[in-house]
Formats: C-alpha cells, sequence, structure tokens
C-alpha cells in the first residue's frame, strides 16, 4: 500500500538523564545528561510508524535549509523524501527527562512561520497515493492552495485521514478528522467532559467542516467516532495503559486509522482498531519502543505485558504476578486480584491456556476459552496484563517475568506452593491473601446448570 504523509516535519530529541541534587542559586534540577536520541518528528513520525508498519512510504513537506534540517533525511531511513522549500527555520522540540519522567521541553523554532514553496512533485506524489495521511503542526503547508486542492481530489478516490492542529488550516471537506479533547474543545468553543461533550464537539465538527468522519480521541477512555448528524455515535475503548508516555499518540491512532480504512474496513471497524493499535504502543513505552530493542516474547504471552513488567522494573517499581484458571470469574477471584494488586505497581496474571486447564480439570474444562478469559481478566481495572501458559504449573512463565512479588489466594505453605522456591531464586517473595469461601467455578457453574 502506497501510503503518503502530508505535514510538518520536525526534528524531536530525547535527552535522558539522572537527578540527584537541585542548584545552590535555585530550586532547579541539575541534569547529568546520559543520552540524547534524535527522531524525526510531526509528519516525518507519523511517517516513521507507517515504515514500521510494512508501507511504502512518501513523505510530502516542506523542508528548511537550516543546519538542524540536514540532520532530518537520515532519520527517515526507507521514507521517500518529496520537499519543497521552507523560508523558516526547523522546528526542534527538546524533551527533558530523567528516569522515563519528564522534567521539561524546550522548543526552537516556533515562530510564526512563513509559506513554504510547493512543487509538482508534492502534488504528483499526493495524486498516486493509496492512502493519505495528513499531519498539520500548524507551519502552513496544508493552508497552501495547490496542497488543499491536492487533498481534496484524494479524499475523493482514497481514504484521507487529517490530523488537526490548534494554529493549522481547517481539513479540506470529505476527510476523516482525528481531534483530541483538547483541540475539539478549541475547534468548537463547546464547554463539557466526556463522551456528552465528546460527541456534541463532533457533530459540530462533521458539519462545520464537511467531514466523512470525525473521531474525537479521549486518551484513556477511547475515541468517539461521529459518520453522520444522525443516528448514535460509536465509541470505541481498548486496554487501560497507566503511567504511559503519550507523546506520538495521536500520530500512532492516526497512522493506524488510516492503513485500516485502506485496508477496506469500515470506520467503526477501522476506529477499533487504531484504538488497540495505540494502546500497544503505549504499553510497548511510546516513542521509545522506536529504538529499543524488540523484547523477546514468552510462548503464547501477551507482549502487552511483558512490556509492562519492563517499564515498572525500569522505573524501580515492584512487580506482582498471581496465576490461575480464572474459568467463570466470580467475587473471589475479583478480591483476590484486588488484594495483589495493592501490593505493588503493576499486577501480571498468568493464565493456563485451554491445553493446560484440560489436563488439570477434565475434559469438560474449560468453560471459557483463554481469549474470552483473557479479554475479561483485562476488562479489570487492577490487571494490567495477562499473559497465556501452556505448562500444567506457572514456573516457567514465572522465571521469566521474575516478579518481586507472587500472589496466591487461599490456605498454602512453601510445600504445597512450588512457586515459592523459584520466585526465592532471584530474592521475590511468595504470598497469600485471604481466601474467600463458597465462591468458585464449580459452584458458580453448577448453579447456572440448575437455572438452565
Amino acid at each position: 500500500m502506497n501510503a503518503v504523509v502530508v505535514g510538518d516535519l520536525l526534528l524531536d530529541v530525547d535527552v535522558e538523564g539522572d537527578v540527584a541534587r537541585l542548584t545552590p542559586y535555585a530550586p532547579v534540577p541539575v541534569v547529568d545528561v546520559v543520552s540524547e536520541t534524535k527522531r524525526a518528528g510531526g509528519a516525518g513520525l507519523v511517517a516513521t510508524f507507517l515504515k514500521r508498519d510494512g508501507h511504502d512510504v512518501t513523505l510530502v513537506t516542506a523542508l528548511s535549509e537550516d543546519a538542524r534540517a540536514a540532520e532530518l533525511p537520515p532519520l527517515l531511513d526507507g521514507i521517500a523524501l518529496v520537499a519543497g522549500r521552507s523560508p523558516s527555520g526547523t522546528v526542534v522540540k527538546t524533551r527533558l527527562r530523567s528516569r522515563e519522567q519528564p522534567i521539561a521541553r524546550i522548543d526552537e523554532g516556533s515562530a510564526t512561520p512563513e509559506a513554504p514553496e510547493i512543487t509538482d512533485a508534492m502534488l504528483a506524489a499526493i495524486a498516486a497515493a493509496d492512502l493519505v495521511v495528513v499531519a498539520d503542526y500548524g507551519r502552513r503547508l496544508t493552508e497552501q492552495p495547490a496542497i488543499r486542492a491536492a487533498l481534496e481530489d484524494a479524499a475523493g478516490r482514497v481514504p484521507v485521514v487529517w490530523d488537526p492542529h490548534p494554529r493549522g488550516a481547517v481539513p479540506v471537506p470529505g476527510v476523516v478528522v482525528t481531534p483530541n479533547l483538547g483541540e475539539a474543545h478549541g475547534f468548537t468553543g463547546v464547554e463539557g467532559r466526556g463522551v456528552p461533550f465528546a460527541d456534541e464537539a463532533a457533530l459540530r465538527l462533521f458539519t462545520a467542516w464537511r467531514s466523512a468522519a470525525v473521531v474525537v480521541t479521549m486518551g484513556a477512555h477511547g475515541a468517539l467516532l461521529r459518520t453522520s448528524v444522525d443516528g448514535l455515535p460509536l465509541v470505541a475503548s481498548g486496554p487501560v495503559v497507566r503511567d504511559a508516555d503519550v507523546n506520538g499518540a495521536g500520530d500512532r491512532f492516526a497512522s493506524a486509522l488510516a492503513v485500516a480504512l485502506g485496508s477496506g474496513r469500515l470506520p467503526s471497524d477501522a476506529v477499533q482498531d487504531a484504538v488497540l493499535v495505540t494502546a500497544g504502543f503505549l504499553a510497548d513505552g511510546g516513542v521509545a519502543m522506536l529504538e529499543a530493542t524488540a523484547p523477546v516474547p514468552l510462548p503464547g504471552a501477551d507482549h502487552e505485558a511483558l512490556a509492562v513488567v519492563e517499564r515498572v522494573r525500569a522505573s524501580g517499581g515492584t512487580v506482582v504476578a498471581t496465576g490461575g484458571v480464572f474459568d467463570l470469574i466470580h467475587a473471589g477471584h475479583a478480591r483476590t486480584l484486588s488484594a495483589a494488586r495493592a501490593l505493588g505497581d503493576c499486577l501480571i496474571v498468568l493464565l493456563n491456556s485451554d491445553e493446560s486447564v484440560k489436563r488439570l480439570k477434565g475434559p469438560e474444562r474449560p468453560i471459557m476459552t483463554a481469549a474470552d478469559r483473557v479479554d475479561l481478566l483485562e476488562a479489570l481495572e487492577v490487571v494490567d496484563g495477562v499473559i497465556v501458559f501452556g505448562e500444567d504449573t506457572p514456573v516457567e512463565a514465572i522465571k521469566r517475568v521474575r516478579p518481586d512479588i507472587w500472589v496466591k489466594g487461599g490456605d498454602y505453605n512453601a510445600a504445597t506452593l512450588p512457586e515459592a522456591a523459584v520466585i526465592k531464586e532471584w530474592g521475590g517473595r511468595a504470598v497469600t491473601v485471604p481466601f474467600f469461601p463458597g465462591r468458585s467455578t464449580t459452584r458458580l457453574a453448577a448453579a447456572i446448570q440448575r437455572v438452565s
């Protein structure tokens, strides 16, 4: 699929350092720099996501002639760059961070830009697109008449997803627009919060911009889709990723949405796909995953759970894990999981596979498939990730996750809990939490059978 990204190319710089003292003349942290990472930002980040997803990508942009602009083409490996000249300086956004926590951001080149040059090659690239993502960062590229005409023509042929900017141009008619909550408020003046606010803003933008669809992204609450002024909006949600670095999340959402639409997915399905892709991006560490070596997954493991473990451990937090079948989740399960989550900074559930359950419980079990059990567990606020294992015990999975605390609900001791010895190998502890009698899958299944 020939994906074309149209928009403003920025230079993103992440400076990581250690903070152990304040300056003697003011309560200002002193950052001892450990590393510096540069990446293409803005439209360049969208193009990078699409390239990593396996698509042929062309970036249509305006490039400055200063020294910082010369750093950008090498950061766009494998991406075709079709650029007009920008008479303005390159925008550089530098984030200062320590222990994965932001300290400050320094912006350069953000003054009001002059109009960029538009070339025939830029317009030809848009005309050849199978899908288009517009990443507008307010640098005046998308307000140029020739670019707007080319994008409006493209919208009549292929999916065009437009991520608007408060200082950018109004999207052309017929495109799918993806403002976040703050942008939706700024564009419409609508007051409020949550889904009612997002829907009212989407309705107003749909009419004012004559859009094909409006998707208001709502952070951890997913995204709201409007494709008409009649009927009901669609709200698509995904797994909640706590303490995530959300830098680049909007770009990841727009790129995933465009790919889904370009593949023929219905808007409702495409928005759900994009929400899940964005949640996975955040769980993997956000933009840091572009430089990191991908972790080796556990057999059958959910990579998002492993990413949570790595992130919590890197920040000095406590990793808690528990395990079980969790077939027909009941109140006893919920209380055990809540008690376990309270012991640390994340809770990973190691879940018996369907084959493992059959060996342990008999041929009639599980009642629910592993896929359904995973969905239910991940829907619980106290669960940060789920890993499915196929052995009869979770010992091998525990060795790879290496939790600081292993939790079981019930009357266990070291002799009856084989995992206890394994946990000690890296200094972890096995603990039990109170058992709640009268709650069991067997009892629940029997009660259902009686009333069925």
